[in-house]
């Protein structure tokens, strides 16, 4: 498709990238040049920084390049976006700390040649504090080079909604979408600080170079609005689109909903693929609100789909085709593997039974071996008064049982409950409360799974490396982490295996945790099919879906009662992400959406429907390439 069509979407450059890891490597190789020529004409680079999750990678590579290749930072000027008020400097949640952690530390930019908002200076003298941060800004010429991230609300920097296009730094209230985001950093939004100061949109567009990063599927819908949508206060990140040299760096699930990608036949010609016929077709029944057989060759023409049928004559056959595909990706429990060893790999304790409660059920019955691997501890979340409950029972049951433990147990007790002082939320827990945590969530996983007709001994543990910090911030992956991924394949030796593909995890968890998987397939000498499954955060549509899981009304309430089971999680879970409700809600809700998504297309009614992408060497297929001689006739 031509630039031109593009642009009569999109308002900004857009470089989509195919993932994060190249994002961060062409930004930061971007810095890297500048900050060399500024070097070889004697002058200072001026860098804009931003915090959050997704710049990490680009300071990453930095860091990289400083050790590896010896870029040289003593000629880098830099200016944060923003920080928290109140927040003290050496805070856990400071950005302050979060800079020295994840840059300073690591490059040699001179201590004097940094500059962050203060979030610890006297109500008194923040606004001669922000006057001073804009001039230093002037005095060091300006910023060259200026690095922004994205809230949902479309803010950047802290500049939300409302905020005027000719705003500078200042301190301002914080939105309520943003401080809801900002919610599981602090463990609660009563945590969370009310305001911040934060370079104004005007600051930001005076930067010689804008580059704004966005990945992940909860980016997707406020991109769309950024990149294609009317400039408007109510969106700071649509100013830059008046900036003569910005651009957006997005992976692909970021840009998901860009028009070109969800529906690329209104901006011009597309090369159709079945895929994207499924796609057009699956859109054109929502939007005319009829069932896929129904519709007529004049809905498609009367929506820039008239090449479609062309293709194939009149619309008739192509409905039939598209029909017949998606009837195809139904899979009843006769039509699932039997007799296979088959490994489900879930990035918290959780996750298995929130995203394929109902196909793990379905699998256990059909006589599958199957193994629930659990790849990180998720001890981070739990709340100290899970633990102290926990402490009380152990008091409790020692006097049941034995009289005579009770006062053996209460000094060991006492010394745990002193290690649960109040602390500032989000601090790092003393090893025995963080071993502590570790296990209720490992009760509560088996408990989960014995619901589900597992029994204990097809929970594995695997309590990879990266998640080990007692932090929300994680580790990069290392090969140790592999490793361990790769060993439990080596010795189960499956022929399917499920990982979680949604990426729309907040601390991206869920990213880190099938990067793993895939590394160690890779690694691995055996040929697995790989099983992709969501649910947590949101559910495959059906175009993107290879097979479809129906579930009973039973089913649903068994795989709800098994969710249940993660009793640390339930009611007000310490990460909850910007959906209010509880997971249990959220899986029923998208399960159900499914299935009636399904019968308005014209397919059969089924009470709720569970979604995967099958895979087998990278590509999709239409679903489980099982022999047959291991299925059933009839669906069921």
């Amino acid at each position: 498709m031509s630039g031109s069509a593009y642009a009569r979407r999109e308002r900004l450059p857009v470089r989509l990238m195919p993932d994060h890891d190249s994002i961060a490597a062409e930004v930061a190789g971007r810095i890297a040049a500048l900050i060399r020529g500024r070097a070889g004409n004697g002058r200072h680079a001026v860098l804009g920084l931003a915090t959050g999750s997704t710049p990490v990678g680009v300071y990453r590579e930095l860091i990289r390049l400083h050790r590896e290749e010896g870029l040289d930072f003593s000629n880098a000027v830099t200016f944060n976006l923003d920080e928290y008020f109140p927040m003290r400097p050496g805070s856990f949640h400071s950005y302050h700390r979060y800079m020295r952690e994840h840059l300073f530390d690591h490059v040699n930019i001179p201590p004097d040649q940094r500059h962050i908002p203060r979030g610890d200076v006297p109500e008194a003298e923040v606004e001669a504090h922000c006057t001073e941060y804009e001039r230093r800004i002037r005095e060091a010429g300006g910023i060259d080079f200026q690095i922004l991230g994205i809230g949902r609300s479309g803010h950047i920097g802290f500049n939300e909604p409302g905020s005027e296009r000719e705003s500078r730094t200042r301190r301002l209230y914080l939105d309520t979408v943003t401080r809801a985001d900002a919610a599981s950093d602090f463990f609660g939004e009563e945590n969370v600080p009310p305001q911040a100061i934060t370079m104004g949109v005007a600051t930001i567009l005076e930067a010689r170079e804008v580059v704004l990063l966005a990945t992940g599927e909860h980016k997707a819908a406020i991109v769309r609005r950024s990149v294609e949508g009317e400039v408007h206060a109510d969106v700071a990140a649509t100013f830059l689109q008046q900036h003569p040299a910005a651009t957006v760096y997005l992976d692909p699930a970021a840009a998901s909903d860009l028009t070109r990608i969800r529906t690329p036949w209104q901006v011009g010609d597309v090369e159709w693929t079945s895929d994207r016929e499924t796609a057009a077709v699956i859109w054109l029944s929502e939007r005319t609100g009829k069932s896929i057989l129904h519709l007529a060759t004049d809905d498609y023409r009367a929506n820039h789909l008239a090449p479609l049928t062309s293709r194939h004559g009149s619309a008739e056959p192509l409905n039939g085709q598209v029909f017949n595909a998606l009837i195809s990706k139904i899979r009843g429990k006769s039509r699932l593997p039997r007799g296979q060893e088959i490994v489900v790999f879930s990035p918290h304790p959780d996750d298995d039974v929130i995203s394929m409660g109902g196909l793990l059920r379905k699998l256990v019955e059909n006589g599958n071996r199957v193994t629930v691997a659990y790849q990180t501890s998720g001890n981070i979340a739990v709340f100290d008064h899970e633990v102290r409950r926990y402490l009380d029972f152990l008091r409790r049951a020692a006097g049941v049982i034995d009289l005579g433990a009770a006062e053996r147990l209460e000094t060991t007790l006492r010394s745990v409950e002193d290690r649960l002082a109040p602390r500032e939320p989000g601090g790092v827990d003393p090893e025995v409360v963080q071993q502590l945590k570790r296990i209720i969530r490992e009760s509560e996983a088996i408990a989960a799974i014995e619901s589900l007709g597992l029994s204990a001994d097809r929970a594995r543990f695997l309590n990879q490396p990266f998640y080990q910090t007692g932090k929300v911030r994680k580790n990069p992956i290392s090969g140790a982490d592999v490793e361990i991924v790769t060993q439990l394949l080596e010795e189960i030796r499956p022929t399917i295996v499920c990982a979680a593909g949604d990426l729309s995890d907040p601390h991206g968890t869920h990213r880190m945790c099938l990067e793993t998987v895939e590394a160690a397939l890779a690694r691995y000498g055996g040929d697995p099919w790989l099983w992709l499954y969501r649910g947590a955060w949101q559910e495959w549509s059906l175009d993107e879906a290879t097979m479809l899981v129906p579930l009973s009304e039973g089913e649903v309430r068994g795989k709800v009662q098994a969710i249940f089971r993660h009793e640390s999680q339930k009611d007000s879970a310490p990460f909850p992400g910007p959906d209010p409700r509880e997971f249990w809600q959220r899986v029923v809700d998208r399960n159900r959406g499914t299935a009636d998504l399904l019968r308005a297309l014209g397919l059969p009614a089924y009470y709720a429907m569970e979604a995967y992408v099958t895979l087998r060497e990278g590509r999709r297929v239409e679903g489980p390439e099982i022999s047959t001689s291991s299925l059933a006739d009839a669906d069921g």
